[in-house]
C-alpha cells in the first residue's frame, strides 16, 4: 500500500505515458490518497467480516454470506473494496470467488504535519505446510512410545 494524492498519481501516470519516466517500480500496488481513506474502510463492522475470512475460511462469497448474515450483492461491494486496497484477494478456484486474508496487521505512521503518512501491511502468519505438522506428530508419537 502507497499514499499518494490523485493528483500525484495523475501526474506520474501522464509523465509514465509520455515515456519521461519509466513506471515505478510499486506502480501495480493500490494507493489511497491518506491513511485516513484506509482508516475509514476498518468499521467494525468490516473487520468482523475480515476476521470470519481468516478464522472460518469460508470456501466461497456464497459461504461467507451465510456465516456473516449479510446479503451477497452488500458483502460483494465491501469484499471489493477491501480487495482494492489489498486486505483480502478474491481468488478463483473452480467456479467459486474465494476470498483470502492478506493482510495480518496494519501499521499506520501518520505525520501531523505534512501528507506524508506511510502504511506498512505485515502479511498474515502463513499456516505450517502438511509436511511440518506430519513431522511433528511423528515426533510427538514416538517419543510416547519410548
Amino acid at each position: 500500500m502507497k499514499i499518494q494524492t490523485t493528483k500525484e498519481l495523475e501526474i506520474q501516470m501522464r509523465a509514465v505515458a509520455r515515456g519521461e519516466i519509466a513506471a515505478p517500480a510499486d506502480a501495480a500496488r493500490p494507493s489511497a490518497e491518506s491513511a485516513a481513506t484506509l482508516i475509514r474502510l476498518l468499521t467494525p463492522e468490516n473487520r468482523k467480516l475480515m476476521r470470519v475470512i481468516r478464522d472460518a475460511k469460508p470456501k466461497s462469497v456464497s459461504e461467507l454470506a451465510r456465516l456473516t448474515h449479510r446479503a451477497q450483492p452488500n458483502l460483494l461491494r465491501t469484499l471489493t473494496k477491501l480487495a482494492d486496497f489489498g486486505f483480502i484477494e478474491m481468488r478463483r478456484l473452480a467456479h467459486r470467488t474465494v476470498p483470502t486474508p492478506m493482510v495480518g496487521s496494519v501499521y499506520f505512521e501518520i505525520d501531523p504535519y505534512a501528507m506524508a503518512d506511510k502504511i506498512r501491511f505485515i502479511p498474515p502468519p502463513a499456516p505450517p505446510r502438511a509436511s511440518q505438522a506430519r513431522r511433528r506428530g511423528a515426533g510427538k508419537a514416538t517419543r510416547r512410545g519410548r
